[in-house]
C-alpha cells in the first residue's frame, strides 16, 4: 500500500494521540515492572515509552488501518503484571523475569502474525460479547486492585484488601496527589476537550506533588524517593540490560517456553480482540473498511519490534484513536506521528518523567480501570433470556480476580463454546411444517387429480429445516417428527437452510428411516447443500455414513418441487390404479372438452395440428411470436423462465391432459417463458386465428373452450392462494 502524503491534520492528530497514549504507557510499564522491585519502577516507565514508540512506528506503517493509534494497553499490563507477580512470588529473579517478559511480548506478536497469516482476523471479531465484556471488566477490576496500594502509598507487598485495612500505612502525600489527578481527569472534559484529560490529570498530580514539596523539602529529592518514578536509567544501563537479556536467550529451555505458552496465547488473543474491536468502531465512525488479517500482521510486527527494544506490547487503542480523529487525523501517518512524537517526548522530557508521582500514574490507571468495567451488563439481570449472559460475565470476572487472568481466558473460551451450543439448542431448527394437501408441486394437475391430492395429500409431510442439526438439536427434530412417523407415508426434509449435520443427527435420521420402512414409507431429502460452511458436501457425507443406499427407502432430490412431484405421482398412481405406459389422450378425453358432442369434436380435431417432441426439445422460447394453444395428449412439458445464459427458473410442469401457451393465445403478446418437452410428448396445437375461424360455425364450443380456460385458470389460482396462506402462516 502506498504511503499517503503527510497532512497537517495527521501531525496534530498524532500529537494529541501521543499526549493520551504516553501517560498511560508509562503507567502500564510501571504496573508491569513494580512486582520486580521498587528499584526497577523507572525501567518500567522507560519500557512503556519504548513500547509506545516501537508499536506506534511499526503497526500503522504495516497494518494499514487509517487513523488507528496503537500503543501499550490495559490488557497487556494486566496479563504481564500478573505473570511477573506470580513469577517473582515463586522465587524468580529480576534478570529471568525481564527475559521472560520480553519473550512473552515476542511470542504474542508472533502469534498475532500467525493469526493474520491463516486469516483468523474475522473469527476473533466474533468472540461473544459476554466473554469479552467479562474479561475486560475483570481486567479493569484487576488494574484497580493493583493500583489502589500504589495510590495509598503503602509498603511493597501489601495487597488490595490488606492495604485498605491498614490506614496507618497510608501516605497522605500520595493520597493528595492521586485525588488531585482523579479530580482533574474527571472534571477536565467539562471545561475543555482540546487537551486530553489524562494529560491535565497528570499535570495536576505533578503540580500537587511539587506544591507539597514546598511544605516538605524531602519530597524534592530524587534518590530513594518511592513516591516518584525516579531516574529512567536510560543510556548505558538500559541498553546493557536489553543486550544482556537477549544474550541470555541461549539459556532458554523447554520448561521456560512451556511456562509462557498459555500467557502468550492469552495476550495475543486479547491484544487482537482489543485492536479489531477498535477497528470496527473506527469503520463505523469513518465509513471505511479495515483489513482484519493485515492489521493483525501489522500489530504483531509492532509487538515484535517492541519486545526487541525492551518495550511492552500493545494494541489499537480506543481512547487515543478517538482523540486522533477529533484532532484532524486523516491517515495512518497520524499513527506513525504518534510513535515519532513519543520518542521525541522521551528524549526532550526524560528528566521530567523521572519526577512523575507514582500515585498520579496509579490514579490515571484507576480511572481507566473503572471505565473498562461494563456497568451496562447489569441490565442483563432484568430479562430471563439474558440472565445466563450475565452469569458468563460474572464467572469470567470472578475467575480473573480469584485465580488469574490467564485462567479467566480459559474459562472464557469454555463459556464461549457453551454460549454457542446454547444458542444452537435454543433456536428452532424446524422453520415450517406443511402437508401434501397444503403444499403442491409445480406440476399442473387436472381438476380430478387435484381433488385426489386434496383428499390424500396429507399422507406426505414437508418439514423445512434450518440451522445446525447436531447432538444438541437432534432430540428436538425427533420430537417434531415422531407424531408424523405414525401416520405419514412420505416424510420430506427440505435441507437447503441447514448449516451443519453431525454423526448423532445422522444416526437419528437413520432410525427415522427404519421406522418409516416398517410402514413401507419413504424418507425424502430435498436440496442437500453441496457446500456447507465447513466445506463438507452433505450428500457425499450421507453416502459415506450409509444413510443413502440403493436398497433403502431414502430418496434424494435436487429441489423440493421435484420431491413433491414424485410423491404426488405415487399418490395419484395408487388412487387411479395407473400402471405402465399411458396412451395418448383423444380430444374428448381432455378436461376442456369433456361432455362435448362427438361430431363437433371431430370437426375441431380436423382444425387442430398434431405434433410430437422428443424429450429435451424446446417447443417455444421466451420472446417468440405465436398465438397457439397447446394441449398435452401424452408426456410432460416444463415451463422455464430464463434468468441468464446458464440459469433458468422452473415455473411449472404440465402433464397429460393439461394445456399451456394460453397467455399468448388470449392476448397475442410474445411468449413470456420457454416451453421444453420434459419427456417424449404428443400435443394438439391450435392457433388463435384457426380457432376464431372455427368459432364462426361452432359458437357454443368456442364459448365453452373460453369458459373452460377461465375455469381451469381460476382453479389454479385458488390452489395457489390456498398454498400461499399455508406458507405465510
Amino acid at each position: 500500500m502506498k504511503m499517503p502524503k503527510l497532512e497537517a491534520g495527521d501531525f496534530w492528530g498524532g500529537l494529541a494521540a501521543m499526549l493520551v497514549a504516553l501517560p498511560s504507557a508509562i503507567a502500564f510499564g510501571v504496573t508491569i515492572y513494580s512486582p520486580l522491585g521498587a528499584a526497577h519502577v523507572a525501567l518500567g516507565a522507560l519500557a512503556g515509552i519504548l513500547g509506545a514508540t516501537a508499536i506506534g512506528l511499526v503497526a500503522p506503517a504495516l497494518g494499514g488501518t487509517q487513523r488507528l493509534i496503537s500503543a501499550p494497553c490495559a490488557p497487556a499490563a494486566a496479563v504481564l503484571a500478573a505473570f511477573a507477580l506470580e513469577f517473582m512470588h515463586n522465587g524468580g529473579d529480576f534478570a529471568a523475569a525481564m527475559l521472560l517478559l520480553s519473550l512473552l511480548g515476542l511470542a504474542a506478536g508472533l502469534l498475532q502474525i500467525a493469526f493474520g497469516a491463516v486469516r483468523l482476523g474475522k473469527l476473533i471479531e466474533y468472540m461473544p460479547y459476554p466473554v469479552v465484556s467479562g474479561y475486560l471488566s475483570g481486567v479493569g477490576l484487576y488494574i484497580i486492585a493493583g493500583q489502589v496500594p500504589k495510590f495509598l502509598g503503602v509498603p511493597k507487598g501489601m495487597h488490595f484488601w490488606e492495604s485498605l485495612a491498614s490506614p496507618a500505612a497510608w501516605q497522605w502525600q500520595g493520597l493528595v496527589v492521586g485525588a488531585a489527578t482523579i479530580a482533574v481527569m474527571l472534571g477536565a472534559p467539562r471545561v475543555t476537550k482540546r487537551v486530553p484529560a489524562a494529560i491535565l490529570g497528570l499535570l495536576a498530580g505533578v503540580a500537587a506533588y511539587f506544591g507539597l514539596g514546598l511544605l516538605d523539602p524531602a519530597l524534592l529529592k530524587l534518590d530513594g524517593n518511592a513516591l516518584v518514578v525516579g531516574a529512567l536509567g536510560g543510556g548505558g544501563s538500559f541498553v546493557d540490560a536489553i543486550v544482556d537479556r537477549w544474550q541470555a536467550m541461549g539459556e532458554i529451555g523447554l520448561s521456560e517456553l512451556r511456562h509462557i505458552a498459555v500467557p502468550a496465547l492469552t495476550l495475543a488473543v486479547l491484544l487482537s480482540i482489543d485492536t479489531l474491536k477498535t477497528c470496527v468502531v473506527l469503520d463505523a465512525l469513518t465509513r471505511t473498511r479495515h483489513d482484519s488479517n493485515r492489521e493483525l500482521v501489522g500489530q504483531g510486527l509492532g509487538n515484535v519490534a517492541s519486545a526487541v527494544v525492551g518495550g511492552i506490547p500493545g494494541a489499537g487503542t480506543m481512547g487515543a484513536t478517538l482523540v486522533n480523529i477529533s484532532s484532524g487525523g486523516q491517515s495512518r501517518l497520524s499513527g506513525i506521528m504518534e510513535g515519532v512524537l513519543a520518542l521525541v517526548a522521551f528524549l526532550a522530557l526524560g528528566s521530567f518523567i523521572a519526577w512523575v508521582p507514582v500515585a498520579a500514574l496509579a490514579a490515571i490507571l484507576i480511572v481507566i480501570g473503572v471505565r473498562m468495567i461494563d456497568r451496562h451488563s447489569f441490565s442483563f439481570l432484568r430479562q430471563r433470556s439474558t440472565v445466563l449472559d450475565f452469569v458468563v460475565i460474572a464467572a469470567v470476572i470472578v475467575t480473573a480476580l480469584t485465580v488469574s487472568l490467564i485462567a479467566a481466558s480459559g474459562v472464557g473460551i469454555v463459556l464461549a463454546v457453551m454460549l454457542f451450543i446454547r444458542e444452537q439448542i435454543g433456536g428452532a431448527i424446524v422453520r415450517r411444517k406443511t402437508y401434501g394437501n397444503e403444499n403442491f408441486s409445480k406440476r399442473v394437475r387436472t381438476h380430478e387429480e387435484m381433488e385426489i391430492l386434496l383428499d390424500h395429500g396429507n399422507r406426505a409431510v414437508v418439514v423445512e429445516l434450518q440451522g445446525s442439526i447436531f447432538f444438541g438439536t437432534a432430540s428436538q427434530l425427533y420430537k417434531t417428527l415422531e407424531p408424523e412417523l405414525k401416520t405419514r407415508d412420505f416424510v420430506i426434509l427440505d435441507m437447503r437452510r441447514v448449516q451443519t449435520v453431525d454423526v448423532t443427527a445422522v444416526h437419528m435420521l437413520d432410525q427415522i428411516k427404519d421406522m418409516l420402512a416398517e410402514r413401507h414409507g419413504f424418507l425424502i431429502f430435498s436440496q442437500l447443500p453441496q457446500n456447507l460452511p465447513s466445506g463438507r458436501d452433505m450428500q457425499q457425507y450421507f453416502d459415506q455414513v450409509g444413510l443413502v443406499r440403493p436398497e433403502s427407502p431414502v430418496r434424494v432430490f435436487g429441489e423440493l418441487d421435484e420431491a413433491l412431484e414424485w410423491v404426488e405421482d405415487r399418490i395419484l398412481a395408487e388412487a387411479l390404479c395407473a400402471v405402465g405406459e399411458q396412451d395418448a389422450l383423444g380430444l374428448g378425453e381432455l378436461e376442456l372438452f369433456s361432455g362435448r358432442k362427438e361430431h363437433t369434436l371431430a370437426a375441431l380435431e380436423q382444425a387442430m395440428e398434431s405434433r410430437s417432441y422428443p424429450a429435451g426439445t424446446k417447443i417455444f422460447a421466451r420472446g417468440d411470436t405465436g398465438d397457439e394453444l397447446f394441449l398435452i395428449r401424452k408426456g410432460a412439458v416444463r415451463i422455464m423462465l430464463p434468468i441468464s445464459d446458464k440459469q433458468s427458473h422452473h415455473l411449472g410442469t404440465f402433464g397429460r391432459g393439461a394445456f399451456f401457451g394460453e397467455m399468448a393465445f388470449l392476448d397475442g403478446d410474445p411468449r413470456s417463458a420457454d416451453a421444453i418437452a420434459f419427456t417424449d410428448t404428443e400435443l394438439y396445437v391450435i392457433s388463435r386465428k384457426t380457432f376464431d375461424k372455427f368459432a364462426e360455425d361452432h359458437k357454443k364450443l368456442a364459448i365453452g373452450l373460453m369458459e373452460g380456460l377461465a375455469s381451469v385458470l381460476a382453479s389454479r389460482l385458488r390452489y395457489t392462494n390456498a398454498e400461499l396462506r399455508v406458507l405465510e402462516s
